[in-house]
């Protein structure tokens, strides 16, 4: 047996390949050894792809779409994906050949076990009310039903945050002046204020506000950013993500000294922000300044 090809590139696409392709497997209901058979590969070869152990080919990726029935839709995201899966420094281009909606970001959110960020102008997606969601929302023209499904699939990730069994561990650095910018009106945002109150009281949640007083600081240079944490595996050496998402695109990095970089960025914006205890009066206190 020839040896595995080892990866090459960006990491990003080959872990959103692995999970869609072994869940498109699991719901066509074919063992690996089933599956393999159905395309006359070697189980081995079939296990290598399902863990990220070599490098994905487009063809391979078309194979295992046919033989497990995989629409049309997300035949072209998977090939696209399998296209890019190369290169190094990933930037997901909106309009490209990977449509706009298929959900990159949220894959791979959903198999972190910790995210830490710098949020200064928008509510993170996990910690949004609805009636905040929905503000941002219809404010790019969207409504009817596709903006409903929009809210849902964005609220229904929120139980990441709050299920039973190995909740998400969230570390988050929010800016002030997000605080004080009324998304939505009043009373949307004092709810949402409230509801980010409440989230910083969970033991899996930690806000910080870094208050306009704190003056320069690392987070004006970064701008928003999210490190995505993955549990430590034998078949990953890369276990963290980080995420910035621009008008025209999305890029991922996943090089080591770039995530150190964002990390240390994210530990001297916390060095410049309040304590737990001081962010949630923070919230409280904005929400009642809104009310009045």
């Amino acid at each position: 047996m020839p040896p595995a090809e080892t990866p090459t590139g960006s990491a990003v696409p080959r872990r959103v390949l692995r999970q869609y392709l072994r869940e498109l497997r699991r719901r066509a209901g074919l063992t690996v050894k089933l599956a393999a058979q159905l395309m006359e590969w070697s189980e081995p070869k079939l296990w290598r792809i399902e863990t990220g152990q070599t490098a994905m080919r487009v063809l391979d990726v078309q194979a295992m779409c046919a033989a497990y029935g995989a629409p049309l839709g997300l035949v072209q995201a998977l090939t696209g994906l399998a296209a890019q899966s190369r290169v190094d420094g990933w930037w997901r281009a909106y309009g490209g050949t990977i449509p706009d909606d298929f959900g990159i970001y949220t894959t791979l959110q959903d198999a972190s076990c910790a995210i830490a960020g710098y949020a200064p102008s928008q509510v993170p997606g996990l910690l949004r009310t609805e009636a905040y969601t929905r503000t941002l929302i219809s404010s790019t023209g969207l409504d009817g039903e596709e903006a409903d499904r929009l809210i849902y699939d964005c609220l229904a990730h929120r139980v990441l945050l709050t299920r039973a069994h190995s909740p998400l561990m969230m570390t988050m650095a929010l800016d002030e002046a997000l605080t004080r910018r009324p998304v939505g009106g009043p009373a949307v945002m004092t709810g949402q204020l409230r509801f980010l109150a409440d989230m910083a009281a969970q033991p899996n949640v930690c806000l910080r506000v870094v208050p306009y007083a704190a003056g320069l600081h690392p987070g004006l240079a970064t701008g928003t950013f999210t490190v995505l944490h993955f549990p430590p595996s034998k078949r990953d050496s890369d276990t963290a993500i980080v995420y910035a998402s621009g008008l025209t695109g999305e890029l991922y990095l996943d090089k080591p000294h770039e995530v150190m970089r964002y990390r240390e960025a994210h530990a001297g914006i916390l060095g410049c922000a309040l304590d737990r205890a001081a962010t949630q009066d923070l919230l409280l206190t904005a929400a009642k300044d809104l009310e009045r």
